[in-house]
């Protein structure tokens, strides 16, 4: 099979996905609190469990450049990501794109995950997006200690509703791998994402005050000459799909699993 070779976004499918986004159309609504909201929408592949899962919160005291530093900055991400196991910016493509690296903890006994992806931006008057689709990179094959997820199509839409206040959406259609039990991807989207959404609003009031004692004017991501990531050319990369990865059934792990998040309210 021929590879295929990625294309960094261009502004349409930027629009899109802030279309996506601000759509109610063919979302079913499994979280509503406080603020934040968190929607599924059932995958229209046949045979496929990959839902598209969506949430949104209102930040009413973060503005949304505060948001969008917040997202892109890797090594605040280490502070408040406990997920995290390691991130790392590979290569850059171009002035507002680039590849990385991510691995993340899993509910035990489940494999931890990680994935490699292609990451562009795009900052408009009102609003900041930020979207990331599966790539192959030479250098990061999947490994034996961990799952490699797929990303079919993530990201974030931050919208500007004031000085110091903005809405943040996360939109995701990412396949874990590793044959999940329904139940798995239903639990992780009604009881993690608000979870990581809360997480993310504090570490945004946090950031500010770190950001002033780690290197406050190095922002790369909005001042490009600061980027000193090596160069990729795209035909060093290819597509990641699901169906090429070895499938790791997992479903015989899960049982005792199901009482993980039923208390994990933060």
């Amino acid at each position: 099979m021929a590879q295929e070779i990625p294309q960094v976004p261009d502004d349409s499918l930027f629009l899109s996905f802030r279309d996506q986004c601000e759509s109610t159309d063919g979302w079913q609504c499994s979280y509503s609190k406080s603020g934040i909201g968190v929607w599924m929408k059932p995958s229209s592949g046949k045979g496929s469990l990959v839902h598209t899962v969506k949430g949104s919160m209102v930040f009413p005291d973060v503005s949304a450049d505060t948001a969008y530093d917040v997202l892109h900055d890797t090594e605040y991400r280490k502070k408040w990501d406990m997920n995290m196991i390691e991130t790392l910016e590979i290569a850059q493509l171009s002035v507002n794109a680039d590849v990385g690296y991510y691995s993340w903890k899993c509910p035990k006994p489940l494999k931890n995950r990680d994935v490699v992806t292609l990451r562009s931006w795009l900052l408009l008057s009102d609003c900041f997006l930020i979207i990331n689709f599966s790539v192959k990179h030479n250098l990061y094959p999947p490994r034996k200690d961990m799952v490699r997820a797929v990303s079919l199509m993530a990201g974030y839409y931050i919208k500007r509703t004031g000085p110091n206040s903005c809405t943040l959406i996360y939109l995701a259609q990412v396949d874990p791998r590793g044959s999940l039990p329904k139940w798995v991807v239903n639990k992780s989207s009604k009881y993690l994402a608000p979870k990581i959404l809360k997480k993310l609003h504090k570490a945004c009031l946090q950031y500010p005050a770190w950001k002033n004692k780690h290197h406050p004017g190095f922002k790369p991501w909005l001042n490009p000459e600061q980027n000193t990531l090596p160069r990729i050319s795209l035909n060093e990369l290819s597509l990641q799909r699901a169906d090429s990865l070895e499938l790791v059934d997992e479903s015989n792990l899960c049982e005792g699993m199901e009482d993980q998040g039923e208390h994990s309210d933060d």
